[in-house]
Protein backbone atom coordinates (compact mmCIF):
# COMPACT_ATOMS: atom_id res chain seq x y z
CA UNK A 1 0.00 0.00 0.00
CA UNK A 2 1.44 3.34 -1.15
CA UNK A 3 1.30 6.36 1.44
CA UNK A 4 0.92 10.66 0.66
CA UNK A 5 3.69 11.41 3.32
CA UNK A 6 6.38 14.47 3.74
CA UNK A 7 9.99 13.39 3.59
CA UNK A 8 10.27 14.78 7.50
CA UNK A 9 7.30 11.73 8.32
CA UNK A 10 9.34 9.40 6.24
CA UNK A 11 12.37 10.13 8.15
CA UNK A 12 10.69 8.98 11.75
CA UNK A 13 9.09 6.20 10.02
CA UNK A 14 12.62 4.87 9.08
CA UNK A 15 14.24 6.03 12.20
CA UNK A 16 10.91 3.68 13.99
CA UNK A 17 11.72 1.02 11.50
CA UNK A 18 15.50 1.52 12.78
CA UNK A 19 14.84 0.86 16.81
CA UNK A 20 15.72 4.76 17.52
CA UNK A 21 14.64 4.94 20.95
CA UNK A 22 15.97 8.53 22.21
CA UNK A 23 15.63 11.75 20.43
CA UNK A 24 17.03 15.46 21.36
CA UNK A 25 16.57 18.48 19.83
CA UNK A 26 16.11 21.78 19.17
CA UNK A 27 13.21 23.27 16.90
CA UNK A 28 14.51 24.35 13.65
CA UNK A 29 12.94 25.01 9.85
CA UNK A 30 12.89 22.56 8.45
CA UNK A 31 13.44 20.08 10.45
CA UNK A 32 11.13 20.60 13.90
CA UNK A 33 8.23 18.04 12.49
CA UNK A 34 10.83 15.55 12.96
CA UNK A 35 10.95 16.16 16.88
CA UNK A 36 7.49 16.89 17.23
CA UNK A 37 6.51 13.55 15.46
CA UNK A 38 8.90 11.57 17.07
CA UNK A 39 7.15 12.25 20.39
CA UNK A 40 3.92 10.31 19.06
CA UNK A 41 6.14 7.86 17.39
CA UNK A 42 8.28 6.97 20.75
CA UNK A 43 4.90 7.60 23.05
CA UNK A 44 3.79 5.13 25.41
CA UNK A 45 7.31 4.43 27.24
CA UNK A 46 8.51 3.32 23.62
CA UNK A 47 11.75 5.51 24.18
CA UNK A 48 12.35 9.05 25.02
CA UNK A 49 12.35 12.35 23.56
CA UNK A 50 13.81 15.69 24.68
CA UNK A 51 13.19 19.38 23.54
CA UNK A 52 16.82 20.40 24.68
CA UNK A 53 17.67 24.64 25.11
CA UNK A 54 19.88 24.42 22.02
CA UNK A 55 21.69 22.27 19.84
CA UNK A 56 24.49 21.94 21.56
CA UNK A 57 22.97 19.98 24.44
CA UNK A 58 20.65 18.18 22.00
CA UNK A 59 23.46 16.20 20.52
CA UNK A 60 25.37 15.93 24.30
CA UNK A 61 22.59 13.99 25.15
CA UNK A 62 22.62 11.81 22.02
CA UNK A 63 25.86 11.14 22.26
CA UNK A 64 25.67 10.07 26.26
CA UNK A 65 22.28 8.02 25.25
CA UNK A 66 24.44 6.33 22.81
CA UNK A 67 27.21 5.33 25.49
CA UNK A 68 24.48 4.22 27.51
CA UNK A 69 22.99 1.94 24.94
CA UNK A 70 20.27 3.79 23.42
CA UNK A 71 20.22 4.60 19.43
CA UNK A 72 19.66 7.93 19.18
CA UNK A 73 18.64 10.46 16.21
CA UNK A 74 18.78 14.45 16.42
CA UNK A 75 17.87 16.50 13.61
CA UNK A 76 18.59 20.43 12.71
CA UNK A 77 19.72 22.59 9.64
CA UNK A 78 22.57 24.17 8.68
CA UNK A 79 22.65 26.44 11.29
CA UNK A 80 22.08 23.59 13.91
CA UNK A 81 24.66 21.99 12.27
CA UNK A 82 27.03 24.55 12.89
CA UNK A 83 26.73 24.35 16.82
CA UNK A 84 26.86 20.03 16.62
CA UNK A 85 30.03 20.85 15.24
CA UNK A 86 32.42 20.06 18.19
CA UNK A 87 30.23 17.38 19.89
CA UNK A 88 30.25 15.52 15.95
CA UNK A 89 34.26 15.48 16.95
CA UNK A 90 33.19 14.07 20.34
CA UNK A 91 31.48 11.39 19.04
CA UNK A 92 33.62 10.34 16.87
CA UNK A 93 36.83 10.11 19.43
CA UNK A 94 34.38 8.39 22.09
CA UNK A 95 32.97 5.85 18.99
CA UNK A 96 29.50 6.93 20.00
CA UNK A 97 26.70 5.99 17.16
CA UNK A 98 24.07 8.15 16.33
CA UNK A 99 22.44 9.82 13.34
CA UNK A 100 22.13 13.15 12.58
CA UNK A 101 19.30 14.42 10.17
CA UNK A 102 20.24 17.86 8.23
CA UNK A 103 17.53 19.34 6.61
CA UNK A 104 19.01 21.59 4.34
CA UNK A 105 17.63 25.01 3.59
CA UNK A 106 19.32 28.40 1.43
CA UNK A 107 22.15 30.12 2.08
CA UNK A 108 24.59 30.75 5.21
CA UNK A 109 23.37 31.75 8.31
CA UNK A 110 19.42 32.42 9.17
CA UNK A 111 19.58 32.12 5.11
CA UNK A 112 16.34 31.41 3.79
CA UNK A 113 14.63 29.37 6.22
CA UNK A 114 11.79 28.62 4.33
CA UNK A 115 13.36 28.17 0.66
CA UNK A 116 15.27 24.89 -0.29
CA UNK A 117 19.09 24.66 -0.96
CA UNK A 118 21.58 21.82 -0.74
CA UNK A 119 24.61 23.72 0.55
CA UNK A 120 25.69 21.32 3.48
CA UNK A 121 27.16 19.07 1.40
CA UNK A 122 31.29 19.67 1.66
CA UNK A 123 30.62 20.89 5.20
CA UNK A 124 28.81 17.66 6.63
CA UNK A 125 31.88 16.09 5.66
CA UNK A 126 34.47 18.40 7.39
CA UNK A 127 31.99 19.45 10.23
CA UNK A 128 34.14 18.58 12.88
CA UNK A 129 38.10 19.34 13.90
CA UNK A 130 40.72 16.58 12.68
CA UNK A 131 40.06 15.93 9.05
CA UNK A 132 38.78 12.21 10.32
CA UNK A 133 36.28 10.70 7.44
CA UNK A 134 32.25 10.83 8.21
CA UNK A 135 29.54 8.45 6.83
CA UNK A 136 27.07 11.22 4.97
CA UNK A 137 24.22 9.92 2.83
CA UNK A 138 22.07 12.52 0.90
CA UNK A 139 18.53 11.41 0.36
CA UNK A 140 16.50 12.38 -3.06
CA UNK A 141 12.97 11.76 -2.06
CA UNK A 142 10.77 10.55 0.64
CA UNK A 143 11.65 6.95 -0.11
CA UNK A 144 14.93 7.25 -0.60
CA UNK A 145 14.66 9.74 3.25
CA UNK A 146 12.93 6.96 4.54
CA UNK A 147 15.61 4.14 3.53
CA UNK A 148 18.79 5.98 4.14
CA UNK A 149 17.34 6.90 7.88
CA UNK A 150 17.07 3.38 8.48
CA UNK A 151 20.74 2.69 6.71
CA UNK A 152 22.20 5.16 8.77
CA UNK A 153 21.61 3.47 11.95
CA UNK A 154 22.67 0.71 10.50
CA UNK A 155 26.18 2.38 10.01
CA UNK A 156 26.34 3.87 13.03
CA UNK A 157 25.82 0.20 15.17
CA UNK A 158 28.26 -1.17 12.40
CA UNK A 159 31.01 1.07 12.93
CA UNK A 160 30.37 3.21 15.96
CA UNK A 161 30.10 6.81 13.67
CA UNK A 162 28.14 9.38 13.99
CA UNK A 163 26.71 9.00 10.62
CA UNK A 164 24.76 12.42 8.63
CA UNK A 165 21.66 11.70 6.52
CA UNK A 166 20.59 15.01 4.31
CA UNK A 167 17.49 16.25 3.24
CA UNK A 168 17.06 19.62 1.96
CA UNK A 169 13.37 21.90 2.47
CA UNK A 170 11.51 20.77 -0.38
CA UNK A 171 12.30 17.12 0.26
CA UNK A 172 11.33 17.46 4.26
CA UNK A 173 7.96 19.30 3.75
CA UNK A 174 6.92 17.64 0.14
CA UNK A 175 4.32 14.29 0.16
CA UNK A 176 4.85 12.01 -2.24
CA UNK A 177 3.45 8.46 -2.44
CA UNK A 178 5.45 5.90 -0.81
CA UNK A 179 5.28 2.25 -1.04
CA UNK A 180 7.04 1.15 2.11
CA UNK A 181 6.79 -2.50 1.71
CA UNK A 182 8.72 -2.78 -1.77
CA UNK A 183 11.60 -1.43 0.16
CA UNK A 184 13.98 -3.61 1.50
CA UNK A 185 15.74 -3.34 4.37
CA UNK A 186 18.17 -5.59 5.57
CA UNK A 187 18.62 -6.22 9.32
CA UNK A 188 20.62 -4.09 11.78
CA UNK A 189 23.09 -6.38 13.33
CA UNK A 190 23.94 -4.85 17.22
CA UNK A 191 27.44 -3.43 18.79
CA UNK A 192 29.50 -6.04 19.45
CA UNK A 193 29.31 -7.19 22.76
CA UNK A 194 32.03 -7.23 25.04
CA UNK A 195 33.25 -10.51 26.06
CA UNK A 196 32.60 -11.33 29.99
CA UNK A 197 35.04 -12.90 30.91
CA UNK A 198 37.95 -10.40 31.44
CA UNK A 199 38.20 -7.02 32.45
CA UNK A 200 36.75 -4.52 29.68
CA UNK A 201 39.03 -2.27 27.36
CA UNK A 202 36.69 -0.08 25.59
CA UNK A 203 39.10 0.72 23.14
CA UNK A 204 40.53 -2.61 22.22
CA UNK A 205 41.02 -3.75 18.82
CA UNK A 206 42.83 -6.40 16.74
CA UNK A 207 43.50 -4.15 13.96
CA UNK A 208 43.16 -0.47 12.80
CA UNK A 209 40.04 -1.64 11.00
CA UNK A 210 38.31 -3.19 13.64
CA UNK A 211 35.35 -1.64 15.41
CA UNK A 212 36.01 -2.55 19.26
CA UNK A 213 33.07 -3.87 20.72
CA UNK A 214 30.63 -1.89 23.27
CA UNK A 215 29.27 -2.59 26.90
CA UNK A 216 26.87 0.63 28.18
CA UNK A 217 27.87 2.98 30.64
CA UNK A 218 26.26 2.54 33.95
CA UNK A 219 26.48 -1.66 33.76
CA UNK A 220 27.83 -3.79 36.38
CA UNK A 221 31.46 -2.81 35.10
CA UNK A 222 33.41 0.06 34.87
CA UNK A 223 33.43 2.13 31.29
CA UNK A 224 35.70 4.89 30.91
CA UNK A 225 34.73 7.76 28.77
CA UNK A 226 37.07 10.25 27.18
CA UNK A 227 37.62 13.08 24.20
CA UNK A 228 40.42 13.05 25.13
CA UNK A 229 43.41 11.05 23.12
CA UNK A 230 43.70 7.69 25.30
CA UNK A 231 45.05 4.27 24.70
CA UNK A 232 42.68 1.06 24.24
CA UNK A 233 41.61 1.15 27.92
CA UNK A 234 39.84 5.49 27.47
CA UNK A 235 42.96 6.86 29.55
CA UNK A 236 44.63 9.69 28.39
CA UNK A 237 48.38 8.73 27.01
CA UNK A 238 51.34 10.73 25.21
CA UNK A 239 52.81 7.24 23.86
CA UNK A 240 53.39 7.99 20.04
CA UNK A 241 52.36 4.79 18.70
CA UNK A 242 48.83 4.50 21.15
CA UNK A 243 48.27 8.15 19.39
CA UNK A 244 48.87 6.93 16.32
CA UNK A 245 46.89 3.45 16.44
CA UNK A 246 44.00 5.32 17.84
CA UNK A 247 43.83 8.05 14.67
CA UNK A 248 44.53 5.34 12.19
CA UNK A 249 41.69 3.55 13.69
CA UNK A 250 39.31 6.61 13.67
CA UNK A 251 40.11 6.21 9.81
CA UNK A 252 40.55 2.97 8.84
CA UNK A 253 37.17 1.77 10.30
CA UNK A 254 35.53 4.11 7.35
CA UNK A 255 38.07 3.46 4.83
CA UNK A 256 37.73 -0.19 5.25
CA UNK A 257 33.56 -0.67 5.32
CA UNK A 258 33.51 0.84 1.52
CA UNK A 259 31.41 -2.28 0.79
CA UNK A 260 28.65 -0.74 3.31
CA UNK A 261 29.17 2.42 2.72
CA UNK A 262 28.75 2.45 -1.20
CA UNK A 263 25.23 3.31 -2.02
CA UNK A 264 24.11 4.37 -5.49
CA UNK A 265 22.04 3.46 -8.11
CA UNK A 266 23.31 3.09 -12.05
CA UNK A 267 21.40 2.81 -15.20
CA UNK A 268 24.02 3.04 -17.50
CA UNK A 269 24.21 2.91 -21.69
CA UNK A 270 27.40 1.10 -23.06
CA UNK A 271 27.76 3.05 -25.53
CA UNK A 272 26.73 6.91 -23.92
CA UNK A 273 29.22 9.30 -24.07
CA UNK A 274 27.46 11.64 -21.29
CA UNK A 275 26.78 11.00 -18.00
CA UNK A 276 24.55 12.59 -15.79
CA UNK A 277 25.52 12.05 -12.14
CA UNK A 278 23.28 13.42 -9.60
CA UNK A 279 22.66 12.91 -5.51
CA UNK A 280 20.14 14.95 -3.59
CA UNK A 281 17.07 16.62 -4.63
CA UNK A 282 18.36 17.46 -8.73
CA UNK A 283 18.15 13.65 -9.11
CA UNK A 284 14.30 13.46 -9.98
CA UNK A 285 15.16 16.17 -12.91
CA UNK A 286 18.10 14.38 -13.97
CA UNK A 287 16.04 11.21 -14.15
CA UNK A 288 13.53 13.06 -16.22
CA UNK A 289 16.48 14.25 -18.40
CA UNK A 290 17.60 11.02 -19.40
CA UNK A 291 14.16 9.92 -20.14
CA UNK A 292 13.83 12.42 -22.25
CA UNK A 293 17.05 12.70 -23.79
CA UNK A 294 17.02 8.89 -24.32
CA UNK A 295 13.35 9.19 -26.31
CA UNK A 296 15.04 11.61 -29.03
CA UNK A 297 17.47 8.48 -29.61
CA UNK A 298 20.44 10.31 -27.32
CA UNK A 299 23.00 7.75 -25.68
CA UNK A 300 23.16 8.67 -22.21
CA UNK A 301 23.74 6.81 -18.32
CA UNK A 302 22.65 8.13 -15.08
CA UNK A 303 24.34 7.25 -11.88
CA UNK A 304 22.43 8.58 -8.87
CA UNK A 305 24.24 8.90 -5.34
CA UNK A 306 23.57 8.33 -2.23
CA UNK A 307 26.14 8.21 -0.12
CA UNK A 308 27.96 10.53 -0.53
CA UNK A 309 30.63 10.43 1.73
CA UNK A 310 33.06 9.04 1.74
CA UNK A 311 33.34 9.60 -2.36
CA UNK A 312 32.34 6.01 -3.70
CA UNK A 313 34.97 6.62 -6.21
CA UNK A 314 34.60 2.60 -7.62
CA UNK A 315 31.24 2.83 -8.14
CA UNK A 316 31.89 6.66 -10.15
CA UNK A 317 34.57 4.76 -11.96
CA UNK A 318 32.81 2.29 -13.23
CA UNK A 319 29.37 4.57 -14.40
CA UNK A 320 31.93 6.94 -16.01
CA UNK A 321 34.27 4.78 -18.50
CA UNK A 322 36.67 5.11 -21.04
CA UNK A 323 33.99 6.42 -23.65
CA UNK A 324 32.20 8.93 -21.11
CA UNK A 325 33.75 12.30 -22.49
CA UNK A 326 30.93 14.52 -20.32
CA UNK A 327 29.92 13.82 -17.11
CA UNK A 328 26.98 16.51 -15.86
CA UNK A 329 26.71 17.58 -12.17
CA UNK A 330 23.46 19.01 -11.04
CA UNK A 331 23.43 20.85 -8.07
CA UNK A 332 21.36 23.13 -5.34
CA UNK A 333 24.74 24.39 -4.08
CA UNK A 334 27.68 26.28 -5.77
CA UNK A 335 29.21 23.44 -7.25
CA UNK A 336 30.67 21.56 -4.40
CA UNK A 337 30.44 17.92 -5.47
CA UNK A 338 31.37 18.61 -9.24
CA UNK A 339 35.44 18.81 -8.08
CA UNK A 340 35.58 15.59 -6.18
CA UNK A 341 34.13 14.43 -9.66
CA UNK A 342 36.51 16.19 -11.27
CA UNK A 343 39.45 14.13 -8.97
CA UNK A 344 37.78 10.85 -9.76
CA UNK A 345 37.10 10.85 -13.53
CA UNK A 346 39.98 13.25 -14.34
CA UNK A 347 39.51 11.71 -18.38
CA UNK A 348 36.27 13.43 -18.83
CA UNK A 349 34.85 16.94 -18.95
CA UNK A 350 32.73 17.79 -15.81
CA UNK A 351 29.96 20.42 -16.31
CA UNK A 352 28.45 21.52 -13.31
CA UNK A 353 25.00 23.05 -13.23
CA UNK A 354 24.19 25.04 -10.60
CA UNK A 355 21.35 26.28 -8.67
CA UNK A 356 21.22 28.11 -5.24
CA UNK A 357 18.18 31.16 -5.44
CA UNK A 358 15.72 28.37 -3.52
CA UNK A 359 14.37 27.52 -7.09
CA UNK A 360 14.91 23.99 -8.14
CA UNK A 361 16.79 22.72 -11.75
CA UNK A 362 14.46 21.76 -14.47
CA UNK A 363 15.14 18.88 -16.23
CA UNK A 364 14.75 21.10 -19.60
CA UNK A 365 18.14 22.94 -18.16
CA UNK A 366 19.56 19.31 -17.43
CA UNK A 367 18.64 18.05 -21.29
CA UNK A 368 19.85 21.05 -22.98
CA UNK A 369 23.38 21.15 -20.92
CA UNK A 370 23.79 17.32 -22.46
CA UNK A 371 22.89 18.24 -25.82
CA UNK A 372 25.70 20.94 -25.84
CA UNK A 373 28.44 19.12 -24.35
CA UNK A 374 27.80 16.49 -27.10
CA UNK A 375 28.39 18.33 -29.75
CA UNK A 376 31.84 19.74 -28.18
CA UNK A 377 35.13 17.79 -29.15
CA UNK A 378 35.86 15.92 -26.21
CA UNK A 379 38.21 17.64 -24.16
CA UNK A 380 41.55 17.22 -22.33
CA UNK A 381 41.68 16.15 -18.94
CA UNK A 382 43.64 19.40 -18.42
CA UNK A 383 40.81 21.12 -20.18
CA UNK A 384 37.85 20.24 -17.94
CA UNK A 385 35.81 23.45 -17.19
CA UNK A 386 32.67 23.87 -15.52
Amino acid sequence: MREFITGNQAIVRGALRAGCDFVAGYPITPASSILTDMVKGLGGGRGVVVQTEDEIAAIGQCIAAAMCGARPLTATSGPGLSLYSENIGLAQMVEAPLVIVDCQRMGPSTGGATSTGEGDVLFARHVTAGGYPLPVLASADAASAYRLTYRAFLIAEALRTPVIVLASKDISSTRQTVDFDAIELPPITPRRAAPADRAYRPYEIASPGEVPAFLPVGGPQRVRVTGAIHDECAVLTIDKSKIDRKLTHLREKIVAAVDLLEDVEADLDPQARALVLAYGLPDGAARDAVDRLRAEGTRVSRLTIYGVWPVPERAIRAAAGPRVEHVIVPELNIGLYADEIRRVVPHAQVHSITRYDGGLISPDTICQRVRVALEQPAASPTGARR
